[in-house]
């Protein structure tokens, strides 16, 4: 089953968000974003598209704009107005930035100085436009097709409000335009969501932090594939919407961990099989603030804990982890757990032994390894549901480990 759902892609760079879509299967997260794509007749420059508009008594152009150079962005169609005249070329789309405007180049041009080009370009207006993929979410441009034919837009100019009735100018045409018959032969466009980056979800891992720190991104998340191949940070309109998403995808990669398991235990003896693995965050002791946790990858099998900086793919990879240990000589702790009426609750089952360094740590759903000599490994997981499975899954190896030895 396919779940799609609209999101927003941050930029941490730029401080931008831009509208996507995510596409869910078993086995891979999509990303796509929209575009415009000719769907019949030639084109050959589907980049660019130049329309031709008739300035009518009413309505004018039929179009608001918004954007400008002022906010680092092009001006973009913000509004088509339903059976008016940009409407009725079937070539213009929300979210076209506007090249040219009777051949001047207003790429680098400020909000003004294009309201002011289309509002004196006279009754016939060619405008050369091209589709922008990354529209900045502050654009607040709507998804969807052509409003209603009334102008509800500004009368006053500004980057960031529909300049759309001050763009009427003063028309000489006295007669309504007809509504412009399509010519055969002629591009027709739609526009699409595209899929712009796949990730495969088998040993891929999710991170609700920024990089290496404690600071719980609102909303948002990211995933990242086995070959560190990144969504970029995907942030959602509610909490509601992101537990869910959080959620499908957490469920699809421990479906396929399963599968990976099944698949590795085929050539395992019975004393020797894998019973959990998954992706962790190891807290770094001793660590600056800027690098507190590292992904690391953990197992369980046979009468061993194994860790990895990596997972391992192959059965020569078993032999090359960062650290191997005996089940008999390590001990499971949980540290943090969350319940249902949201309140934290500090687990001491620590007896003492660096108590400190638990309560600085500021992340749910934590769990240490005892591994000797007073060390310890200090994990955290993204999900309440993947805590419980480690704390099963260490019971079982463990009680299977005893009795092998009885």
């Amino acid at each position: 089953q396919t779940k799609t759902g609209i999101a927003l892609l941050y930029d941490e760079v730029s401080e931008n968000a831009y509208d996507i879509q995510l596409k869910l299967t078993k086995e891979v997260l999509t990303i796509q974003k929209q575009d415009v794509v000719c769907v019949s007749g030639s084109d050959h420059s589907a980049n660019h598209r130049t329309v031709t508009l008739h300035r009518q008594p009413v309505g004018g152009l039929g179009l608001s704009i918004k954007g400008g150079a002022e906010h680092k962005v092009p001006v973009v169609i913000s509004k088509i107005l339903k059976d008016q005249a940009a409407d009725q070329t079937g070539m213009l789309f929300i979210g076209d930035a506007i090249i040219q405007v009777n051949g001047i180049n207003v790429e680098s041009a400020t909000h003004e100085e294009v309201v002011h080009l289309l509002r004196n370009a006279g009754d016939e207006v060619t405008i050369t436009v091209q589709y922008l993929r990354e529209a900045p979410s502050f654009l607040k441009l709507p998804l969807g097709s052509p409003g209603p034919s009334s102008d509800h837009s500004s009368g006053a100019s500004s980057p960031l409000f529909d300049s759309g009735l001050h763009l009427n100018g003063n028309s000489t045409n006295t007669a309504p335009s007809s509504p412009s018959s399509p010519i055969a032969n002629e591009p027709k466009y739609e526009k699409r969501w595209l899929d712009t980056l796949s990730v495969p979800l088998s040993m891929a891992r999710i991170s609700r932090y920024k990089a290496g720190t404690d600071k719980l991104r609102s909303n948002a998340f990211e995933v990242l594939a086995l070959d560190g191949v990144s969504t970029g940070i995907l942030q959602f309109y509610t909490a509601q919407e992101s537990a869910d998403w959080l959620r499908a995808i957490s469920t699809n990669i421990s479906d396929l961990t399963l599968q990976n398991m099944k698949m590795a235990n085929k050539c395992c003896s019975p004393s020797d099989q894998v019973i959990h693995m998954g992706w962790v965050n190891e807290r770094l002791e001793g660590a600056d603030s800027s690098q507190l946790y590292k992904f690391k990858f953990l197992a369980l099998k046979g009468s061993s804990f194994y860790i990895f900086s990596t997972p391992p793919v192959s059965t020569l990879d078993w032999v090359r982890a960062e650290k191997i240990y005996n089940l008999c000589e390590v001990l499971f702790k949980i540290h943090k757990l969350w319940l249902a009426d949201d309140c934290w609750l500090q687990a001491n089952l620590y007896l003492g032994i660096h108590q400190d360094f638990d309560l600085e740590d500021q992340r749910p759903y934590c769990f240490s390894v005892m591994v000797g000599h007073g060390k310890s490994h200090y994990f955290n997981v993204e999900l309440g549901s993947e805590l419980a499975v480690w704390e099963k899954s260490f019971q079982r190896a463990i009680f299977l480990d005893v009795q092998r030895t009885g």
